[in-house]
């Protein structure tokens, strides 16, 4: 498998991991996040986010077409670019506790990584790729 490839499938899986617990089991993702996992409108935006994340990760491993799936994963750079920030914003501002701001921001900016590392990056020679 080349490093495209196994990017492309660690960031589905996180995305499926992640999106799955939000989806099945907001409350303890809330918990995790050092929130009041009883407050209805947080269970509800968690399965949101749940329902997002199954679906970006899902495209990554039924998606055949190439330009469509070189596509989803430059949009998935600007998602996970942006669920970085806001996790580095909520940890600066006392939204989220540090500790969970900080493991929220690592893992938002591994999947910009992956999103990066899965590309393939037109004008580079192949051995560069």
């Amino acid at each position: 498998m080349d490093a495209q490839a196994l990017a492309r499938q660690s960031l589905a899986a996180i995305r499926l991991v992640n999106g799955l617990a939000a989806l099945l089991a907001p409350q303890v993702v809330a918990r995790r996040l050092g929130a009041d996992a009883t407050r209805p409108g947080l269970v509800y935006a968690l399965r949101m986010f749940g329902v997002r994340t199954v679906v970006l990760g899902a495209d990554l491993l039924l998606v055949k077409d190439q330009e469509q799936l070189h596509r989803k994963l430059r949009v998935g750079t600007l998602i996970h670019a942006s669920d970085a920030l806001a996790a580095a914003s909520a940890g600066r501002n006392g939204t989220l506790p540090r500790r969970t701001a900080t493991a929220a921001t690592a893992i938002s900016t591994v999947n910009v990584a992956l999103t990066l590392l899965a590309q393939p990056w037109s004008g580079c020679p192949p051995a560069a790729r």
